[in-house]
């Protein structure tokens, strides 16, 4: 990845050990998927031959004697220290499962090399403590450049090693690019496998593009996959915001880390190693009350079986056409207003061609200074100062006729130029 990029990620991944839940509104689930487990916790380190300076390690529930099924994570870029996700690593253990932490370098290494470390430590692990890791129940997880990742190192366990036989799934939160996969090779994941994708509305880093390719193009039944977004909420003066970092704080884990992560994590493990009718439900719901409803007083997940872009590809620092990106030519283009983001639509008057004006009314007062226009491949063709007040005209010369998005705010609609 760029070494623009480094510095944030470094700083987003900086190591509290003493990081524990902390939410001015809410309380932990205190049942059901999401709340604790009651299993305690042991941690096995052991030495990572690709990254010398940082242990590949082992959470699992020490009480159980048997081996348990096993989540293989993929961390975020930067972000190769396991106190980041603590929360999560005890979450996991506690639950009865095991989750195996690999560390990878950012720096002097290739992405193929990333992927390698990750792959290697995994199958270290799982042959040096196969009595405690069950290779025939496995899931992978991974966050943004791990989230990516996951999919081509899943599958190369999935289809070499043969894991998961009793269960397998991925689940990947605000992914990057992902590499060592083909179009061929996503068409033809093993038939047991499940997905669950997230992304979160106020992620500027990692286009959402990428996580729509993906879920779009693999294999898996719409029945055992489904895709969430997460919303940015205010709670009593209280921030949540659902950007780039929210699986991974570091300081705290509020309620968006319980609710909007750990009980959909939970939820899917009961119902790909357990078969239950309840996990999937929560999971895999297809925007059951079960799956998409929070705490009172935030937002709902919002749920959608078949994914479209609703930003533009300006918004973020890793767009999905840029070069690096091998799967640049399946990227998604914006082709209406998507109801997934669920943002108020503008009212438009539309013009015919040789007006050349666009006359908008907005629903409520927005500081928003500008009205932005974009074609169907998410690209700015006009940015111009509007008006004050709901309701305004702007000139718009330079446009042909053809289907446009404009953006004002939180507010967007599609209109047709004719």
């Amino acid at each position: 990845m760029r070494t623009t990029i480094l510095f944030f990620f470094l700083c987003a991944f900086v190591p509290l050990v003493s990081a524990q839940y902390s939410d001015p509104n809410y309380s932990k689930p205190q049942s059901g998927y999401g709340s604790d487990g009651t299993h305690t916790v042991s941690v096995i380190s052991f030495p990572n031959r690709n990254f010398p300076d940082k242990d590949i390690e082992i959470y699992h529930p020490a009480d159980i004697s048997t081996k348990v099924p096993t989540i293989f994570y993929s961390h975020a870029y930067g972000g190769n220290i396991s106190q980041n996700i603590i929360g999560l690593l005890r979450f996991v253990a506690m639950k009865g499962y095991a989750i195996v932490f690999v560390p990878y370098q950012t720096i002097g290494v290739t992405v193929s090399d990333r992927y390698t470390n990750l792959l290697q430590g995994f199958q270290k692990a799982a042959r040096d403590y196969s009595s405690i890791i069950d290779t025939t129940r496995v899931g992978f997880v991974g966050h943004s450049f791990g989230g990516g990742a996951s999919f081509g190192n899943a599958l190369t366990c999935f289809k070499n090693y043969h894991w998961g036989l009793n269960g397998r799934f991925i689940y990947a939160l605000a992914q990057w690019y992902s590499f060592n996969i083909t179009q061929s090779d996503l068409e033809n994941f093993p038939e047991n496998t499940k997905l669950l994708t997230e992304i979160f509305d106020d992620d500027t880093t990692n286009d959402h593009r990428m996580a729509i390719d993906i879920f779009n193009n693999i294999s898996i039944p719409a029945s055992e996959k489904d895709f969430l977004l997460l919303k940015s909420d205010t709670v009593n003066g209280h921030v949540y915001a659902a950007d780039h970092v929210v699986p991974n704080t570091a300081a705290a884990y509020d309620v968006f880390d319980y609710y909007a992560y750990y009980r959909l994590l939970d939820a899917l493990c009961d119902y790909t190693f357990n078969g239950s009718a309840a996990g999937k439900e929560v999971a895999l719901g297809n925007g059951s009350a079960t799956q998409v409803n929070m705490p009172a007083g935030l937002k709902k997940l919002i749920e959608t079986g078949h994914p479209q872009p609703a930003y533009p590809e300006s918004k973020y620092e890793f767009p999905c056409s840029d070069s690096q990106n091998l799967r640049r030519n399946y990227c998604p283009v914006i082709t209406e207003v998507n109801d997934l983001y669920n943002t108020t639509q503008l009212m438009t008057i539309l013009p015919a061609l040789a007006d050349k004006k666009l006359t908008i009314s907005i629903p409520e007062a927005t500081t928003e200074p500008n009205l932005s226009i974009f074609n169907s491949q998410g690209q700015q063709l006009l940015s111009v100062r509007r008006p004050a007040g709901t309701s305004f005209t702007v000139d718009i010369p330079t446009l042909s006729t053809g289907i446009y998005l404009a953006v004002c705010g939180k507010y967007r609609t599609k209109f047709l130029l004719r």
